[in-house]
């Protein structure tokens, strides 16, 4: 029997023709069946746009957060430079006693010899003879930097 059935082997014909059949149809580039998914080659320059397009809203976006990071850091430059620029005008006036942080005082030109003096003395306390003419209210800052609260209208 055993013969028999190798006879039958060997007489087996397959109908399918050797050409259209694939040794490893699980590697194709295409479905190999009428119930296979369907597989299209990918956009390239579809899927190439959209990144750049992400990347290009990204990197805007982080342009942006840096731009504002960077006029705060200008104007806190500007304003260290503000009160610099009034510490050296305060600390090269006459000075009649030991000013203390945090305390309220005003700058004034002196009329007579066109001198800066620091006063206690507000520009409204001074009566209807004010001998100064007024430039600032000023607060001494603990870093020893003066404040400018109310500048000269």
């Amino acid at each position: 029997m055993s013969e028999k059935k190798r006879e039958e082997e060997q007489a087996f014909v397959n109908p399918i023709d050797k050409d259209k059949v694939a040794e490893n149809p699980g590697l194709l580039p295409y479905a190999h069946t009428a119930g296979g998914a369907v597989i299209r080659p990918e956009d390239k320059g579809r899927i190439r746009g959209n990144a750049m397009t992400a990347m290009y809203d990204q990197t805007d976006r982080q342009m942006e957060q840096l731009r504002r990071q960077m006029e705060t850091l200008v104007s806190q430059a500007k304003s260290l430079q503000d009160r610099m620029s009034v510490s050296e005008m305060i600390y090269a006036a006459d000075i009649p006693f030991q000013p203390v942080i945090h305390h309220i005082y005003h700058l004034y030109l002196r009329k007579s010899d066109g001198k800066n003096l620091l006063s206690m003395v507000a520009p409204h306390e001074w009566g209807r003879k004010n001998p100064y003419d007024f430039i600032a209210t000023v607060r001494l800052l603990g870093d020893h930097t003066w404040e400018v609260l109310h500048p000269k209208q």
